[in-house]
C-alpha cells in the first residue's frame, strides 16, 4: 500500500481576526476618504454654482438698471413711432370723406346709400315700375347689389366708435328692404316669363325650359305644359343640373324653378360689433410725459375758454387803442392761435390713439360666454359658413298663358301674383306619404369660384324659425369632379351649403416678409392650403394659392381691397383665416393674453417693411403671456437662409433674443450671450440690424403698417397656430 496523499497547498489560509480588523480599518478609511473627496468636490461644485448664479444676477441687475435707464427713451420713441396708427385712422377717415363727396359731384342719378332718403326715393320708383323682364331685372340688380356692398362695407369699415346705434339701424333696414325688393322683383319677373311659356315651348318635348345666366344670379326654370306622367327626370340642357319629380307632379299644371343667387340674402344679418370701451383703454404710455399730460387738460380747458377761431375778441372801445400794435398784435395772435390748433391737434390724435389701442385690443379678445344652445339639426353660423349663395328651390303653379284673339295677345292676370304649389299638401291623411309625395332628387352645380375641402354639407332654410336646418334632407352625395352634388328633398324652398368656418384653423406657419417698399407679403400655411397675402399701402390681394401643392387660380387673385373687404371676400369662397371672438369653443388654440397679443402684432407690424417674422415651434411651450416667434433683416429679394433667423420672445414689458434655436431639444428662455433685453421690439432689433432697415421703418407709409396691424389682428396667428 503507498503513501497517502498530502493535503493541497491551494486550500485558503484561515484569515486571523487581526487581519480582518485591519481590513476592515483599510475599507473605512477609503470610505471616509471618498467621501471627504465627494464632499469636497459637492462644496465646490456648489461655490462655483452659486458663484454664476450671482454672476449671473449682476449681469442680470445690470441688465434691468441698463433696462430701466434707457426705458422712458426707448418707449418715447415707440409712441412716436406708433403715431402712425391714429395718422392712419385720420387718413381713411378722409378717404370716407372723400369718396362720399366723389358720389355727391359725380352727380351720375345712383343713390348714395348712407342717405336714407335718397334709398328711400329708389325704393319707391322702382316698385313702381312693373311687367320688367328677368333681363331687365337682373341689370337693375347690379345697382341693387353695389348699393348693398357699399351699406356693409360702411358697417364693417367704419370703426365702431365712429358709428351711432340710429346709423346702423338706418343701413341694416336698408339692406334689408332692398333685398326684400330684389326677390319680389324676380319674383314679378319669373311670373311674366311663365306667362309666355307655351310661346317658349320646345319642340321635341312640348315643355319650356329656359335658362338665363349672368354674373350675379342664374335662373334655371321648367314648365309642364304636356303633363307627361313618364316625363319625370328634368335635365337643363347642357347641364347636368336638374330634378326627378314624381307622377303626381309629372302630371300637374306646375313650373320648377331654380334661380340660384350667387350671395346669400337669406341668413339673418350679423349683430353690429359693440363700440369699444375707450375710457378703459390701455393706452400705450407716454415716459417722461407726465407732467405735460397734466397740463393737457388745463390747456384744453383754456382753449374751450378762448375766443374760437374767426370770433371777435376785443370790444369796440379798444378798436383805437389796438389799431397802433395791429402789427405786433396780429402776429401775437397768429402764434398763439397756431400754438392752440396745434394742442388741439395733440389732443385729438391722443384721444383717436386710445380709442384705436382699445379697437384693436378688442379683436383679440374671446368671448367669454358659450354659444347658444341650438336645436338638434340646427345649423349653427357661430360654426358654419354659407357658401356659394342660395339656390332658391320652387314648385310653382302655371299661370295662365298668352292667347291669340282676334290678332290680339290676350292673358288672364290673376290676383296675388306667383303662387306657389303645395308639395306635399298639408293634408296627407288619406294617402301613404312616402309613396304618393315621395321626397323630391335634386342636382345642384357648386359655384366654380367656391372652394370646398371636404364633402359640403346641404341646408334648408327654416322660414318660421328664420334658421338653416339639415333635417329634411336626404341621400346626399358630391362628386368633386363634376362638382356636382345631389340629395333628395322633401319640401322645396330655399338651400344651400354649408363648410366649418374653422376647417383651416389651426395653421400650421405663417411668414411675413417685406418686398418692394411699403409693400408685404403674408403667407398661411394649412392642412390644405397655401395663401400667398400681399399687402400694398392700405390693399390687399391674394398673390397666389396652393391646394395639395399645386397652384390654384382663383377669382380673388389681383384683385386689390381694403382689409376688411378681402377678408369677407376669401370668407365668400371658402378660404376663412380669420377667427371670430367665439372660435376658440370650436377649435383647440394656443390662446395668448390679449394685451401681448395686441402689442406684438402692432410693432410686428412697424417693423414689417425692412424685417422679416415666421412661426416657431416654442410658441406653445411658453406661457399665455409670451408669444415667441423667429425675425430676420430682410432687404433683399433673396430667400432667408435658416442660420439668419433669430429666435424672440415678447412679452407686454419686454422683448428679448433666446440662447435656444428652432433646432434646440429642450425648452429655455435663457438670454442670447452677448444680447440685451429691451422695452420694444423696435429697440431690440436695432441691436443687430443696419441703419438701412431702421432708417427703412422710419419712413414707412403709415397706411401700409395699419394695414398689416389690421391683417395680423385678424389673423391671430399667434393664437391660432
Amino acid at each position: 500500500m503507498g503513501p497517502k496523499a498530502k493535503k493541497s497547498d491551494g486550500k485558503k489560509k484561515k484569515i486571523t481576526k487581526a487581519e480582518r480588523l485591519k481590513q476592515l480599518q483599510e475599507e473605512e478609511e477609503k470610505r471616509l476618504k471618498e467621501e471627504e473627496e465627494a464632499r469636497l468636490k459637492h462644496e465646490k461644485e456648489e461655490l462655483e454654482r452659486l458663484e454664476l448664479k450671482r454672476v449671473e444676477k449682476e449681469k442680470w441687475q445690470k441688465l434691468e438698471a441698463k433696462d430701466r435707464e434707457r426705458r422712458n427713451e426707448e418707449l418715447e420713441e415707440l409712441y412716436f413711432l406708433e403715431s402712425c396708427y391714429p395718422k392712419a385712422e385720420k387718413l381713411k377717415r378722409d378717404i370716407r370723406v372723400l369718396s362720399r363727396w366723389k358720389h355727391y359731384v359725380q352727380c351720375d342719378g345712383t343713390p348714395d346709400p348712407s342717405v336714407p332718403q335718397e334709398v328711400n326715393t329708389f325704393i319707391s320708383l322702382w316698385k313702381e315700375e312693373t311687367n320688367e323682364t328677368f333681363e331687365e331685372v337682373i341689370k337693375k340688380s347690379k345697382l341693387v347689389l353695389n348699393l348693398i356692398e357699399k351699406l356693409k362695407s360702411i358697417l364693417l369699415e367704419t370703426p365702431s366708435y365712429d358709428l351711432q346705434e340710429k346709423n346702423i339701424e338706418q343701413y341694416q333696414g336698408s339692406i334689408l328692404e332692398l333685398q326684400e325688393l330684389l326677390h319680389l322683383k324676380f319674383n314679378t319677373a319669373t311670373e311674366i316669363l311663365l306667362r309666355q311659356a307655351s310661346t317658349l315651348a320646345d319642340l321635341d318635348s312640348g315643355n319650356m325650359e329656359k335658362i338665363i345666366k349672368d354674373d350675379c344670379v342664374t335662373l334655371y326654370v321648367w314648365a309642364n305644359l304636356k303633363k307627361n306622367a313618364r316625363y319625370k327626370s328634368i335635365r337643363f340642357s347642357e347641364t347636368q343640373i336638374g330634378f326627378e319629380i314624381p307622377k303626381i307632379l309629372a302630371t300637374s299644371d306646375i313650373a320648377l324653378r331654380l334661380l340660384h343667387t350667387h350671395y346669400d340674402h337669406v341668413t339673418p344679418l350679423p349683430p353690429a360689433p359693440a363700440p369699444p370701451d375707450v375710457a378703459g383703454a390701455p393706452a400705450t404710455p407716454e415716459p417722461g410725459k407726465d407732467e405735460e399730460q397734466s397740463a393737457e387738460p388745463a390747456a384744453g380747458a383754456e382753449l374751450q375758454e378762448g375766443p374760437a377761431p374767426g370770433e371777435e375778441s376785443h370790444t369796440a372801445g379798444e378798436d383805437e387803442l389796438r389799431a397802433e400794435e395791429d402789427g405786433g398784435a396780429e402776429g401775437r395772435g397768429s402764434f398763439v392761435q397756431e400754438e392752440a390748433e396745434a394742442t388741439k391737434y395733440q389732443m385729438e390724435m391722443k384721444l383717436l390713439s386710445e380709442t384705436v389701442i382699445a379697437a384693436q385690443l378688442l379683436l383679440v379678445k374671446n368671448a367669454h360666454e358659450k354659444p347658444e344652445y341650438f336645436e338638434e339639426n340646427e345649423v349653427d353660423l357661430c360654426q358654419f359658413t354659407v357658401l356659394g349663395g342660395v339656390y332658391h328651390l320652387d314648385i310653382l303653379e302655371l299661370p295662365p298663358q298668352y292667347k291669340p284673339v282676334k290678332g290680339w295677345m290676350m292673358v288672364e292676370i290673376p290676383k296675388g301674383g306667383l303662387q306657389k304649389y303645395v308639395y306635399p299638401p298639408e293634408t296627407t291623411e288619406d294617402f301613404e306619404t312616402e309613396n304618393v309625395f315621395p321626397p323630391i332628387e335634386v342636382m345642384l352645380q357648386v359655384h366654380e369660384n367656391v372652394i370646398f375641402f371636404e364633402e359640403p354639407m346641404v341646408a334648408r332654410w327654416d322660414s318660421e324659425g328664420k334658421r338653416w336646418r339639415t333635417d329634411g334632407i336626404r341621400n346626399v352625395s358630391y362628386n368633386s369632379e363634376e362638382r356636382l352634388v345631389t340629395f333628395s328633398l322633401e319640401a322645396f324652398g330655399p338651400v344651400t351649403l354649408i363648410q366649418d368656418s374653422h376647417i383651416n384653423m389651426p395653421y400650421l406657419s405663417w411668414e411675413l416678409r417685406p418686398l418692394q417698399a411699403n409693400e408685404v407679403l403674408l403667407t398661411m400655411t394649412t392642412v390644405f392650403t397655401e395663401l400667398q397675402i400681399q399687402i400694398k399701402e392700405n390693399l390687399c390681394t391674394l398673390a397666389s394659392i396652393k391646394l395639395k401643392n399645386k397652384e390654384h387660380f382663383s377669382i380673388l387673385q389681383g384683385k386689390w381691397m381694403t382689409p376688411i373687404t378681402f377678408a369677407t371676400a376669401l370668407k365668400e369662397v371658402g378660404l376663412n383665416i380669420f377667427p371670430t371672438s367665439l372660435s376658440h369653443f370650436y377649435v383647440v388654440v394656443n390662446n395668448k393674453v390679449p394685451m401681448v397679443e395686441m402689442k406684438a402684432y402692432r410693432q410686428m407690424a412697424l417693423l414689417s417693411c425692412s424685417f422679416a417674422f415666421s412661426w416657431s415651434k416654442w410658441n406653445v411651450h411658453c406661457d399665455s403671456n409670451k408669444v415667441i416667434f423667429k425675425v430676420a433683416e430682410h432687404l433683399s429679394e433673396e430667400p432667408i437662409p435658416p442660420s439668419s433667423w433669430d429666435l424672440l420672445l415678447f412679452t407686454s414689458e419686454r422683448a428679448q433674443r433666446l440662447k435656444i434655436t428652432e433646432y434646440s431639444q429642450a425648452y429655455s428662455e435663457a438670454l442670447k450671450a452677448g444680447t440685451e433685453f429691451h422695452s420694444n421690439l423696435f429697440h431690440l432689433v436695432k441691436d443687430f440690424s443696419s441703419e438701412a432697415a431702421i432708417e427703412k421703418v422710419r419712413s414707412t407709409n403709415c397706411l401700409l403698417i395699419d394695414s398689416v396691424c389690421q391683417m395680423l389682428l385678424s389673423i391671430r396667428l399667434l393664437s391660432y397656430s
